[in-house]
């Protein structure tokens, strides 16, 4: 039973015992009362006809018209004359009749009033004893009467009394409800604050809650951020603030070969003869020449979320940019934009810094080293210009993938009607070999003999024709299927994107799809860290949604954006899957260790699993298990 409940019957319990015993008092005291009175009156009234027979002759005859008068009157019960040595005279009794009072009434609350009692005399002599009973049924009717008012009084009361307890305590709970919620909110790994109620024991609680709440928040805050200059000490470059050539490497073999990557477009600038500019300018000339070419491509990087530049090595610099970017768009400007900036150094008054651009797209699945070796002997070429120069390379696969927006439409739509759509299960597993769930990858096919496609080649399309919900709930729909065909299965991990998360319909689908499924407590659903970042508000409301079924949900890619994870604090994930970025070569990457070691420390205290992606060697494994991670995937992780 509730809290409110047992607070509630206590309440109208201790009204009913004060008021029962209230009514039990009063009852008792009229009683005592009418007793009283009519022991007072039978004695009054058989003294008055003791007096009235003693005045004159007095004889049988006229004693028994005096009583037989008196007794018609009604009001006695009993009126008795009985000579010296106890021989009636005359006796007049009433039968008890038909009463409006209750019979278990006078049961259980009799009156028992005293006879009245008188002597006649005739001159000297004593002629006879009265004895006079008056009739009760009037008490009777008086102490019911009675009792009924002081009963409905004690109702009215308790009813009055009841709704003000009623009302204390509705006070009471809205602020006892919310103490309740933050610390439900607390176990779910949702640190929130709530308003100080007036209640001063309330407010007491509240305050204290609120200041662990803060506290831990301070401590996630400033360790988060102890964290993230050890993340960007290890990845990225101390003089451009650009990403360094081995962080950058790893990216852009995801971007490349990921399993959920579309490609993109890649660009390289290199600054020309930079060894004799150093010579000729000196290194803080060169220092501040390299940090305005870094400026410019955390400026032209900063325009797309999944932009990245970086310092490959003394004189060249990256940028990788998505897919849907056009190489010509891009590197003409930013071509411009770096020879205003290299303006300002010269080699000599009458040679500038030259600085040659070359870049272009590449599809999913082309090695990188393909890649880099064709933009290479793009950039060779612009060398033989000798002068700033752009050269646009096109390095793409088309692969027989549909070319436009409305082809796109009708072959996605169209392998959704068909059913050509498929999970692909990985396996997540803890380091002591136990599986955690199945990472499931969605393919799709659009044709019945055609290839399977991974997510990376349709998702992107499938975003800008608003599609994703349909992909999204279609794959879930799979994943229940499996998991209900197999019970010996840990768990399936689905990603659900994030413009999925936008849809009101989407959630509504969701929970209509999940709430009344027995193994959605089996489902793990993740959502991409940057989808997560732009949509958090939408985020967080799917994650209570779905604590209140049963299922999981977790962040993947992250590690990106941990600046921003101060913005999680409230949302309440289950687990989160760190980017397989800065998994590769861990074990020889002590800035790496030192920032997971981290991660994973703040993670564990809050009750979040992490799990690495994209383990692709032994000595990776044996690096993560060191830094105190939970799981694992990639094609290094077996069952």
């Amino acid at each position: 039973m509730s809290m409110y409940r047992q607070l509630w019957l206590a309440i109208i319990t201790s009204m009913l015992l004060a008021l029962g015993g209230s009514l039990l008092a009063s009852l008792l005291s009229s009683r005592s009362y009418l007793e009283a009175q009519l022991s007072q009156k039978n004695t009054d009234n058989a003294t008055v006809l003791a007096l009235a027979l003693s005045q004159g002759g007095v004889d049988a005859l006229t004693v028994e018209l005096a009583v037989s008068a008196l007794f018609d009157s009604g009001h006695y019960e009993l009126i008795r004359v009985v000579d010296p040595i106890g021989r009636n005279i005359v006796e007049k009794r009433m039968e008890s009749g038909d009463s409006d009072v209750p019979s278990w009434f006078v049961k259980y609350l009799p009156l028992a009033a005293a006879p009245g009692y008188a002597q006649i005399s005739d001159g000297w002599k004593q002629f006879g004893t009265i004895t006079l009973v008056s009739h009760d049924r009037y008490a009777y009717r008086a102490l019911w009467q009675g009792a009924l008012r002081i009963s409905g009084s004690l109702v009215i009361a308790c009813v009055i009394g009841g709704l003000l307890g009623t009302l204390i305590l509705l006070r009471l709970k809205a602020p006892l409800a919310a103490v309740v919620e933050q610390a439900r909110a607390i176990s779910e790994r949702r640190f929130t604050t709530i308003g100080e109620p007036d209640v001063p024991e309330l407010k007491q609680l509240a305050v204290a809650m609120n200041g662990t709440v803060l506290r831990l928040k301070t401590i996630f805050e400033e360790e988060a951020a102890r964290l993230e200059a050890v993340r960007r000490e290890a990845n990225f470059d101390v003089l451009t603030g650009l990403a360094n050539r081995a962080h950058f490497m790893a990216h852009f073999d995801g971007a490349a070969r990921g399993e959920d990557s579309a490609g993109g477009v890649l660009f390289i600038v290199r600054i020309a003869r930079l060894a004799e500019v150093n010579r000729s300018l000196g290194r803080e000339a060169t220092d501040a020449l390299l940090q305005r070419f870094g400026a410019v491509l955390r400026e032209f990087s900063g325009k797309y979320p999944e932009a990245l530049g970086a310092r490959l090595n003394g004189a060249d610099l990256a940028l990788l940019m998505p897919a849907e970017v056009v190489p010509e768009t891009v590197g003409e400007p930013l071509l411009k934009r770096l020879v205003q900036e290299a303006a300002a150094f010269r080699e000599s008054p009458q040679e500038p810094v030259v600085t040659w651009l070359s870049g272009g797209g590449f599809a999913h699945g082309m090695a990188p080293a393909t890649i880099l070796a064709q933009i290479d002997a793009a950039l060779a070429a612009c060398e033989s210009d000798g002068r700033n120069a752009l050269r646009i390379v096109d390095i793409r696969s088309a692969g027989g993938v549909p070319s436009t927006a409305r082809d796109w439409s009708e072959n996605i739509q169209g392998a959704l009607d068909r059913g050509w759509i498929r999970l692909a299960a990985f396996p997540v597993m803890c380091f002591d070999d136990v599986p955690l769930h199945d990472e499931c990858a969605l393919r799709l096919k659009f044709d019945a003999d055609g290839e399977w496609l991974p997510a990376g080649c349709f998702m992107p399309q499938a975003e800008r024709l608003q599609l994703t919900a349909r992909i999204d709930l279609a794959a879930v729909r799979l994943g229940l299927g499996e998991l209900e065909a197999r019970p010996d299965l840990a768990g399936l991990a689905i990603n659900v994107s994030a413009r999925s998360l936008q849809s009101p319909s989407f959630h509504r689908e969701l929970l209509a799809l999940l709430a009344p499924h027995p193994a959605a407590p089996r489902l793990w659903l993740e959502v991409a860290e940057s989808g997560v970042l732009v949509h958090l508000e939408a985020f967080g409301e799917l994650c209570r949604e779905l604590k209140s079924i049963g299922c999981r949900i977790g962040i993947e890619h992250f590690g990106h954006h941990f600046s921003e994870i101060g913005r999680l604090y409230g949302v309440g994930i289950d687990y989160l899957k760190v980017d397989a970025i800065f998994v590769r070569d861990l074990h020889a990457n002590l800035g790496n260790q030192t920032f997971l070691r981290g991660l994973a420390t703040i993670a564990r205290n809050f009750g979040i699993t992490v799990i690495a992606e994209g383990v692709v060697d032994k000595r990776e494994l044996e690096a993560l298990a060191a830094t105190g991670f939970d799981a694992a995937t990639g094609p290094c992780v077996r069952r």
